[in-house]
């Protein structure tokens, strides 16, 4: 083997790494929003932004989506409900810019965010007692049983 064909491997190496690194800063960032963790610090949902969308993350899978973010905070704060409700203490803690991005919403429609959460629970409590594969849960999204914190960003 030659000194050349040496180089050449490395060269490719090189290239190869400095392209992967490369995707990598290209590819959208994910912002972490929200947590909800039980008493032990086990993270049990969250919600992240990537790429301008709202994802819902829960048990370590993608549990659904939204351009909206008062969407989002409804679903995780329908979650934590539902855990007190069972009597398992969890702790909500989301951001500000999730907070008030679900204020300019809701203000958007002539609504204050707890409104709008209300209405939103009726909409998934409608859809989850018309699909006959669920059954209506009936906890309410805008109740004060989670333990709520704003964390700074």
């Amino acid at each position: 083997m030659s000194i050349q064909s040496k180089a050449r491997r490395e060269a490719k190496k090189r290239k190869a790494i400095k392209a992967r690194n490369q995707a990598q800063l290209n590819a959208p960032a994910i912002e972490p929003h929200a947590e909800l963790r039980n008493p032990q610090g086990e993270l049990l949902a969250g919600i992240v932004r990537r790429a301008g969308v709202w994802v819902l993350g829960m048990h370590g899978q993608i549990a659904g989506s939204s351009d909206s973010a008062a969407e989002v905070l409804a679903m995780i704060k329908r979650v934590a409900a539902a855990h007190e409700a069972q009597d398992q203490p969890v702790r909500l803690a989301y951001s500000d810019e999730l907070r008030d991005t679900a204020d300019l919403e809701a203000a958007a429609q002539g609504m204050s965010l707890e409104d709008y959460e209300k209405k939103l629970e009726e909409e998934m409590c409608a859809n989850s007692a018309a699909d006959p594969g669920e059954g209506g849960e009936g906890d309410q999204a805008g109740s004060n049983t989670e333990d709520s914190q704003q964390t700074p960003d």
